[in-house]
């Protein structure tokens, strides 16, 4: 017996209110040249292709931690870089490296987060879970 997921996907549709663009490096690093006046590595112009472009959703992997150090203050720990993106199911696989940019929002009332559209991620780490019903992944502030 199959279980049938379509009532999730609906339900979870509904945070999928980012309009997202994923971009991929074909070449990778291999074709950066070194900026000997910056020590930066620096890609040729167009380096990227767009690989997938539809409404997924950026999100903070967690809050600050509240810890008491041993002197017995509390301290909040300084907060991550580390985001979330939250894909389809039908949004191809993301590789390490692929930017994940949020062009901006559908949802009504303006975006959840106003200061992320037009930042880009990297992914960190491609293999955090694909779900019936999502495709999340784990991903670094670049910009």
């Amino acid at each position: 017996m199959a279980f049938d997921v379509e009532g999730a996907r609906r339900v979870v549709g509904r945070i999928l209110d980012d309009k997202l663009e994923v971009w991929r490096d074909g070449a990778g690093r291999a074709d950066d040249v070194l900026d000997e006046a910056t020590g930066q590595l620096v890609s040729p112009k167009p380096d990227e292709c767009l690989v997938w472009d539809g409404l997924g959703a950026v999100m903070p992997l967690g809050r600050p931690a509240i810890t008491r150090p041993l002197s017995g203050a509390v301290a909040v720990e300084p907060p991550t870089t580390d985001y979330q993106a939250v894909l389809p199911v039908d949004a191809p696989e993301l590789r390490r490296d692929d930017v994940v940019r949020v062009a901006g929002s559908v949802r009504p009332g303006g975006p959840r987060d106003p200061q992320l559209i037009g930042r880009r991620f990297r992914v960190s780490d491609e293999t955090v879970g694909t779900y019936s019903v999502v495709r999340i992944v784990r991903v670094q502030v670049i910009d």
